[in-house]
């Protein structure tokens, strides 16, 4: 069928579906526009961007309408009909503005005098919030016109503290703080909110134009749902904006207009960035290279901005600048590019808010293994750009660029790939048998098609790969084996009994492909705007320039100590030693959020070491131990205060004051007979993710109950799908205290795992591996993308992952509250066990006053707030901080509808005890679990015997008792039956 013929048929599909009655602002509520949200991936007739342009008319009317800001028809907030704040000529803003929180919902009605399509021009002022990019949804008519509306980004501004200082003072370079091994420190970056003019992008990047909507003539309602953040509306644009002109054009009209090549260059140190998008993009430390600007071989110096935090589509930096003389200029990138083998990294560039020519919409940087100075031109040579005397605006923006046309196809194909995995899968099994013949093609006769289709679709994208390409890389060999692999399956539908594990393979090394090029990351160092023809060239670039650098670093490590991270305090009686044992990013943002505020606030010096935590307690024995240890297990606490190794809480007076900022669940694991051996740092717990698309194809709904379940997992496995949910404690400790079982007695003096309760959670655990057959082994995170888990149970924080590295499943998954145990009086009881990490005082320190009032900073909200931004900031999205303090959980950046499904799983939490002997616990339940559910073998004989659950329970339990008996006589406590009052 014909692209015409296609969207005629879209275009009356779409009249059809539009309502008979005009729409009235408030018709609505805020729970029918987030249903709407959490079903518009699997309804189909909401379409994608480009089959809603094809099925309008392309007219652009010209001129533009107005919407007042003030000029609102309905305005409510979690769901309550209310009036906005608002606030008169704020920040320079004519007019009254309308403050938007981030679960309210505003209407405007706008009258169309012209129809045709429209951009959305929003001028907004970032309001405070939780630091991160506000989310939007718009609805026109109370319908959602195609999805790339679903979720809109508008960023905030940000600088970063030395540069704006220096800016303020008049200095054209900024002062770099420094650690006292010379070192410079990250600078703070600081939120600059502005008014900001924002059209419509696409947040994912697929579509680098603005986004379009088309008006009949006549009254329409523009609803916008907010998503998160709050945010102050000063006014709404419809307009269609002018495109950029070809460069040969460009060029042309300036030499006819009397332009002259420019003499004189300018110099831009890029980590002088004035402004950025992101907290992720503050300036680097770089020293591969003598070519850097400055560089040093012993010192770690602010020289480059970007890098791994400069990757995602629509991030900006910006820079100022004065053009010396009216003139053209020519620019070259002191640039990095080696994170993208095989493909270029794109970046729009504009001058003064505005894109000087059509090339500059998506320039790309292609791989080189070093750093380049790249000048930036075409076929005819280098660019030349007009700038007139004076200041100016530089800013390069991250795009997928022409790049984003390959990575959609991809992404349709990924999907594509794994509906055909799905619908194998239900006839032949996950393991289907190599010499049977499934008649496939019989039973499947849409599935050649259906390859054919994908096949053309990826050998497309690898065409258009390989003409943007510079060098081949593993990238285009990944989509050309799913190729191949096709070209064989279409022969022989047959195959995929023999071929279907490396058929599933290949679909996630295509989505592992599609995360990846969805990066595109760029380290910039200096750009030169010069007269154009001239030749940029770094200093420091000749070979003995490198072999000096290179032996001068190599002489410096073995006298720098990198275990110490930033400044070191000597012969201080008084500072702390701080052990930490993750990485040292993490290590790098303690130091500095120490250094800004904890040591200038409370006079106390802390030397930071990056060390393996598995040598804790020898190095407390040894006594070369630290005074504060932080980011520790779960089960160290109690463990290290029954040895006397770490310090009971309760000799500070104010211990009371301190743990009101925690639940009650994560506390119980840290604290045992009257003591408290740490203070909390995270806390996670399971939540429940599901995939909207498969569970609406099998008319599957999301399970409530283990009684839902069980239902589930009989239609699931007519489908040869199953839950994700591999055998481990979490799990068992939701279903021991669902059934209202504990794990030990009031005295921690006996195990209760084998009482009533504690059975039927054991059977229950034990039967959802033996009569529903749940995998044990297979990654849970592979089967929810592929489907073969459509429902699976799992840390919270796997919601971070998803996020960052299943693109292709986006807006397919969502998550809540576990599934519940019905209790005879009707209620629903989900409750689960709490998880986390610790911070602990060392018995053998001499300084516990200065490290309580470490532990105290640590662990405050403020202080896990502004961890918790850098990390995100430093890493993305997978390294948000899953805090334990309540107030920094509740700073964190979540949208509306994940935050209150995340506060409803936290209503029922409860913590795991840490007793003695207590490691034994779940060790022996698993024992026992293997023993019911897979057998073990007799002594002298291949005959294996499987024990019943209560049988292999009650042994377990047996060993459990004996443990703590043993460890309480270690530390000198009474047994059962000793405690006082027995």
């Amino acid at each position: 069928m014909c692209r015409g013929a296609i969207a005629f048929v879209v275009a009356f599909a779409l009249l059809a579906a539009t309502p008979a009655f005009a729409y009235t602002p408030g018709d609505k509520t805020r729970l029918d526009y987030e249903d709407i949200l959490a079903e518009y991936s699997v309804d189909y007739s909401v379409p994608a961007y480009l089959t809603y342009l094809d099925s309008h008319p392309q007219h652009r009317p010209s001129g533009q309408i107005s919407i007042d800001a003030a000029g609102f028809a309905s305005y409510t907030e979690g769901g309550v009909p209310t009036l906005p704040a608002t606030l008169t000529d704020f920040e320079g803003q004519s007019g009254v503005s309308v403050l938007t929180a981030e679960d309210a919902v505003i209407e405007y009605e706008v009258d169309i005098t012209q129809a045709g399509l429209y951009e959305i021009n929003m001028r907004y002022y970032p309001a405070e919030g939780k630091s991160a990019e506000i989310q939007r949804a718009f609805f026109v008519n109370g319908e959602l016109p195609y999805r790339e509306l679903a979720c809109v980004e508008f960023p905030r501004i940000w600088h970063n503290e030395a540069v704006a200082e220096a800016k303020a003072a008049g200095k054209t370079e900024p002062e770099w703080a420094r650690d006292n091994q010379g070192n410079d420190l990250k600078p703070i970056m600081l939120e600059c909110p502005e008014w900001i003019d924002s059209y419509l992008y696409d947040s994912d990047g697929y579509i680098t134009k603005r986004l379009s909507l088309y008006f009949d003539a006549g009254r329409h309602t523009l609803t916008i749902v907010s998503l998160r953040e709050p945010m102050l509306i000063g006014g709404i644009t419809l307009t269609n904006g002018a495109q950029a002109k070809p460069y040969e054009q460009y060029l042309a009209e300036h030499i006819a207009a009397g332009a002259k090549d420019a003499s004189q260059r300018v110099v831009i140190q890029a980590q002088n960035a004035v402004k950025t998008s992101s907290q992720m993009l503050y300036p680097r430390q770089d020293q591969s290279s003598p070519t850097v600007s400055p560089s040093s071989a012993r010192y770690l110096l602010n020289n480059t901005i970007g890098g791994g935090g400069w990757r995602t589509s629509g991030q900006w930096i910006e820079w100022e600048f004065h053009a010396p003389e009216d003139g053209l200029y020519s620019i070259t990138a002191h640039a990095l590019q080696n994170f993208s083998r095989g493909v270029y990294v794109s970046r729009k560039i504009t001058v003064d808010g505005e894109v000087p020519f059509a090339e500059f919409e998506d320039y790309g940087f292609v791989y080189r293994q070093n750093w380049r100075a790249e000048a930036l031109g075409g076929e005819g040579g280098q660019y030349k750009i007009y700038l007139t005397q004076g200041a100016h605006i530089l800013r390069f923006e991250a795009v997928l660029g022409s790049l984003s046309e390959v990575i959609g196809a991809v992404r349709d194909s990924v999907s594509d790939l794994n509906r055909i995995y799905r619908k194998v899968i239900r006839l032949t099994g996950v393991a289907p048998d190599r010499n049977r013949s499934y008649q496939i093609n019989r039973s499947l006769p849409e599935l050649k098609g259906e390859m054919v289709a994908v096949r053309d679709r990826l050998q497309w994208a690898l065409d258009a790969l390989l003409e943007t390409s510079d060098r081949r890389s593993d990238r285009e060999r990944v989509i050309k084996t799913m190729i191949t692999h096709l070209d064989e399956l279409i022969h022989d539908p047959e195959r995929f009994a023999r071929t279907i594990t490396s058929f599933r393979q290949n679909i996630r090394a295509c989505g592992t492909w599609l995360t990846q090029a969805l990066e595109q990351p760029l380290q910039l160092d200096t750009i030169t705007l010069h007269p154009p023809g001239e030749r940029v060239r770094p200093s420091g670039g000749n070979f003995f320039s490198r072999m000096w650098f290179e032996l001068s670093r190599l002489f410096f490590s073995f006298v720098i100590d990198y275990n110490q991270v930033g400044n070191v305090a000597k012969g201080d009686a008084e500072a702390i030693t701080l052990w930490i044992g993750s990485g040292r990013d993490q290590a790098g943002v303690i130091k500095s959020l120490i250094d800004e505020s904890f040591t200038k606030e409370e006079n106390i010096n802390v030397n930071v070491m990056l060390v393996d935590m598995g040598t804790l307690l020898q190095a407390t024995l040894a006594g070369q131990g630290p005074d504060v240890a932080i980011q520790v297990t779960n089960d160290l606490p109690m463990n290290y205060g029954l040895r006397k190794a770490v310090t009971d809480l309760t000799q500070f007076s104010d211990l009371r004051e301190v743990l009101a900022r925690f639940r009650p669940s994560i506390m119980t694991p840290y604290s045992y007979d009257g003591a408290v051996y740490a203070l909390p740092e995270t806390e996670t717990f399971p939540m429940m993710f599901y995939r909207k698309d498969i569970l609406k194809e099998l008319g599957l709904g999301l399970p409530q109950t283990w009684d839902d379940v069980k239902v589930s997992l009989a239609v699931l496995a007519n489908n040869q799908m199953d839950l994700g949910m591999l055998p481990a404690e979490p799990i068992y400790a939701m279903l021991l205290f669902q059934n209202g079982g504990e794990y030990y007695n009031e005295n921690a003096t006996r195990s209760l795992l084998d009482n009533d309760e504690g059975y039927l959670a054991f059977k229950l655990y034990t039967e959802l591996y033996t009569d529903y057959r749940l995998d044990r082994e297979t990654s849970v995170e592979e089967r929810f993308r592929t489907g073969e888990a459509p429902i699976i149970i799992q840390d919270y924080t796997f919601y971070n992952i998803l996020q960052v590295s299943a693109p292709e499943i986006k807006g397919l998954w969502g998550f809540g509250p576990v599934p519940a145990t019905a209790r005879p009086d009707g209620t629903l009881d989900r409750t689960v066990g709490s998880y986390g990490s610790a911070c602990v005082i060392m018995s053998a320190s001499k300084v516990k006053d200065n490290a309580w009032q470490f532990l105290k900073w640590w662990t405050s909200a403020d202080t896990q707030t502004r961890f918790g931004r850098e990390m995100e900031s430093l890493m993305g999205a997978a390294a948000r901080h899953p805090s334990a303090n309540v107030e920094a959980f509740d700073r964190l950046p979540w949208p509306v509808t994940d935050y209150n499904a995340l506060s409803a799983q936290f209503a029922q939490v409860r913590g795991i005890p840490q007793v003695p002997g207590g490691y034994f616990s779940f060790r022996n339940i698993n024992n026992a679990f293997y023993a019911s559910v897979i057998g073990r073998s007799v002594i002298g004989s291949n005959e294996i015997v499987f024990e019943f659950p209560r049988e292999a329970l009650t042994d377990k339990v047996l060993l459990i008792n004996e443990e703590i008996d043993f460890k309480r006589r270690e530390f000198g406590l009474p047994l059962y039956g000793e405690e006082v009052g027995q």
